[in-house]
């Protein structure tokens, strides 16, 4: 395998997931930005990375061409399109494809390259911007050197799961999705701090710091979620009876449904030709 500081990849599509994963690699040093390619129809925004060092490039199948690793970021509907423009360009022996593209399956990237294309997906976060995603992986026939250098790859802007292709799409609604339902917590939260006498702006800090306290204890002891709630609630205590009365008001209900609902959803976005 090559050494990562060589390895030339390319981001067709490059919006915020793939701007944010190409300044990630760069900035942990293992790959270099002038081997990394970024791709869209209109380059405007992408002129700050291209100051950046990063190549910027309208021409998919040149930027394909002259690259080892392919990373597709478009948006499901747009990928038929963008596959079909792309097949011409790739090499099934040169080029691991990795695709961010929601609801399009291994097998669906098969149907359109052949059955030895090395494919690897990934489903990372917004949070990737700071370098805090979760970024779920999977593949289906890629080699373990190829999902080494995935890992890799995607470690450089948060942490990673390998999971099995069939779980992708729950994924989405978990960890994609999932970064805008804890958002709304927060701001539900927050709002519930106005109410009871904080400025807007103090409801919000004391809210999301709360909230960053609480996954840290989380990650950090490895333990379960109810094992902390255990440790906040006393006897006929202010915790219990606000748990109590959220849990009245089909809190726990609400999230588990839309979760269901956005993996339902996520499922149903791409529609193979």
């Amino acid at each position: 395998m090559k050494d990562t500081k060589d390895i030339r990849i390319a981001v067709i599509g490059a919006g915020n997931l793939g701007t944010a994963l190409a300044r990630g690699l760069a900035k942990s040093k293992q790959f270099k930005a002038e081997n990394i390619t970024l791709t869209r129809r209109k380059t405007a925004s992408l002129e700050p990375l291209s100051e950046e060092g990063f190549k910027v490039n309208t021409n998919n199948r040149e930027a394909v061409r002259e690259s080892d690793i392919i990373v597709i970021g478009v948006l499901p509907q747009q990928f038929n399109q963008v596959i079909t423009d792309l097949k011409p360009a790739i090499d099934n022996k040169q080029h691991l494809i990795i695709s961010l593209v929601t609801g399009v399956s291994s097998q669906d990237i098969q149907k359109h390259l052949g059955d030895q294309v090395r494919v690897a997906r990934a489903m990372p976060n917004t949070a990737i911007a700071i370098g805090e995603s979760m970024t779920c992986l999977s593949t289906l026939n890629a080699e373990k050197s190829d999902m080494d250098l995935v890992t890799t790859m995607f470690n450089t802007v948060g942490e990673t799961v390998t999971i099995g292709e069939e779980y992708m799409t729950a994924a989405t609604a978990l960890c994609a999705c999932g970064v805008a339902f804890f958002l709304r917590a927060v701001r539900a939260a927050s709002q519930g701090g106005t109410e009871i006498g904080f400025h807007a702006d103090e409801a919000l800090k004391m809210a999301a710091q709360t909230a960053k306290g609480a996954a840290s204890l989380l990650l950090s002891r490895d333990l379960h979620p109810e094992r902390e709630i255990d440790k906040v609630t006393s006897p006929k205590g202010c915790t219990i009876a606000g748990l109590n009365e959220m849990e009245h008001q089909g809190f726990s209900s609400a999230m588990i449904k839309g979760i269901i609902t956005s993996a339902t959803k996520a499922g149903e976005l791409y529609k193979a030709d």
